[in-house]
């Protein structure tokens, strides 16, 4: 017989050692409004527009019923706690690619390896199981940090947009990068 605790724990959607991928509900809606409204994740993720809470639960609202998007809140297992998010987006299943972004939220939890373990979880779900061809992602050139865990997993670079953003009065190159199914599976697959 099953309890009503059971079904109030939060659901676990991907799992890993330290960290779960699950969907954003009502209750993440504050964690996500005050975590664009952090100086380190606005200018790491290139943040230039303010939003409010209503906006936020709309766009939470419209990645549900987006089939192009898979965005999930990064939670530690020991806690439940949320540190962050990762997406699938703009997913082509006629050519079989989609771009993934991914942000830690807070400096206490970054450079820990949670990061990582949550990009290879989504890269599993995005190359075992919606069957994409090409995973890609843009990071800015001044991410250095993010630009070594990304080519430490197996991404590639292919190219840079040259000031391809204007940011603290600055324009700055972002980093085109891709890893394919084969690449991934040499690498993770075993």
């Amino acid at each position: 017989m099953s309890t009503h605790n059971e079904y109030s724990a939060p659901v676990r959607f991907l799992e890993g050692q330290r960290v779960y991928l699950r969907p954003f509900g009502q209750d993440d809606v504050d964690f996500y409004y005050h975590s664009l409204y952090s100086s380190d994740t606005r200018k790491l993720t290139g943040t230039q527009k303010h939003f409010t809470r209503e906006q936020i639960e709309q766009y939470f609202e419209s990645k549900r019923h987006d089939s192009t998007s898979v965005l999930l809140a990064i939670a530690l297992c020991e806690n439940d706690e949320v540190i962050g998010d990762v997406q699938l987006g703009d997913i082509d299943p006629f050519n079989r690619n989609a771009y993934i972004r991914i942000a830690i939220h807070q400096p206490a939890y970054q450079s820990k390896g949670y990061g990582s373990e949550a990009l290879l979880l989504m890269l599993d779900y995005g190359f075992g199981i919606l069957n994409l061809h090409r995973i890609e992602l843009n990071v800015f050139a001044y991410n250095d940090r993010a630009i070594h865990t990304y080519e430490k997993l197996g991404f590639q670079r292919e190219g840079v947009q040259r000031q391809a953003l204007f940011y603290n009065h600055a324009y700055h190159d972002s980093i085109l990068m891709s890893m394919l199914a084969e690449e991934y599976r040499e690498r993770y697959v075993k």
